[in-house]
């Protein structure tokens, strides 16, 4: 079960691994995606098209329909990545192995729907993947497995997803022999340290540019490539500038406060030290560096961008 690209990874590893026969992928019905909001079916469904196995997509797990189908299909084993739905006791009880979840973070923090950006906005040094047999709560089931992995300063929220992926896969099909024949017994998640990742919005990506630099740039890696994090612009003919690179600078000056312009990129301050946008997208436009931005769209040193609130040091 799966629906985000995520799990085309473990769907991937379970396909080609000789010691199953994935009998049935389940995933999200097809639903409007991109910019012109045509259907679109997931990349799961895309991924298992390829392969030649059968698809279901029903629209809730909780319909009785949905159930019998599952049913059906005598499951031993379900493994879910990234599917998208709260799995009923119907489905959890179903196969006599149990449900097993490939979730991207070190459980029992970062519990729910977006570990991986929350790992980089709230400054983890490390992330990884658990394997967990599911039950009813969210992501808070016992833990059969666990992998860990550094998170560099370069990464971002398309970097680290790519990296657990694999590490997910390869660590699920690692997992389960010992898993299935007893000898990997699940242990329970300890309640010390649990938090929760909750659903990215839009809205996430606006820059606060009282906010410290280092903050910003854990924000911009986070979001990047969704939702994005961006600015407003002081113009109605430029509303917003999406940063998709930024680096640290040490100058300051004042919030929001662009204080250089010009081929090493913008240089804006923040509520501590500064931010140099080495990547921009004008709103409806192409990303480039932030030098070519500037040629067509000059921003004069001293104009103020987007949100600009105080930190309590500076009142």
């Amino acid at each position: 079960m799966g629906t985000a690209e995520l799990a085309c990874a473990s769907l991937t590893a379970l396909h080609q691994w000789d010691g199953a026969e994935v009998v049935a992928v389940v995933t999200q019905p097809d639903r409007p995606r991109g910019r012109k909001l045509q259907t679109q079916p997931s990349f799961v469904k895309n991924c298992a098209v390829e392969y030649g196995l059968p698809v279901q997509q029903p629209e809730s797990l909780r319909n009785g329909a949905a159930l019998d189908a599952l049913a059906k299909l005598k499951p031993d084993l379900i493994v879910v990545t990234a599917f998208g739905q709260i799995l009923p006791a119907a489905v959890l009880e179903l196969p006599p192995h149990g449900c097993l979840n490939v979730h991207t973070s070190l459980l029992p923090r970062h519990r729910g729907a977006a570990p991986i950006q929350w790992a980089i906005l709230e400054g983890d040094r490390e992330t990884g993947v658990t394997i967990m047999q599911m039950d009813e709560g969210l992501d808070t089931g016992p833990i059969v497995a666990m992998k860990r992995t550094s998170i560099d300063r370069s990464d971002n929220a398309q970097t680290l997803h790519d990296r657990l992926a694999a590490m997910g896969a390869k660590l699920l099909v690692e997992s389960l022999p010992g898993y299935l024949n007893g000898e990997l017994q699940p242990r329970s998640q300890p309640n010390e340290g649990a938090t929760y990742a909750r659903k990215i919005k839009k809205a996430d990506g606006r820059i606060d540019w009282g906010e410290p630099a280092t903050a910003l740039l854990r924000r911009i890696r986070a979001f990047t490539p969704w939702p994005g994090a961006f600015t407003e612009m002081p113009t109605t003919e430029l509303p917003r500038l999406k940063i998709w690179e930024a680096e640290l600078a040490e100058n300051d000056g004042q919030n929001g406060q662009v204080i250089a312009a010009d081929e090493s990129g913008i240089m804006v301050a923040c509520g501590e030290q500064s931010l140099r946008l080495k990547i921009v997208q004008r709103e409806g436009g192409q990303q480039m560096a932030a030098a070519d931005f500037l040629r067509g769209c000059p921003l004069e040193v001293g104009t103020v961008l987007g949100v600009t609130s105080f930190t309590s040091s500076q009142l």
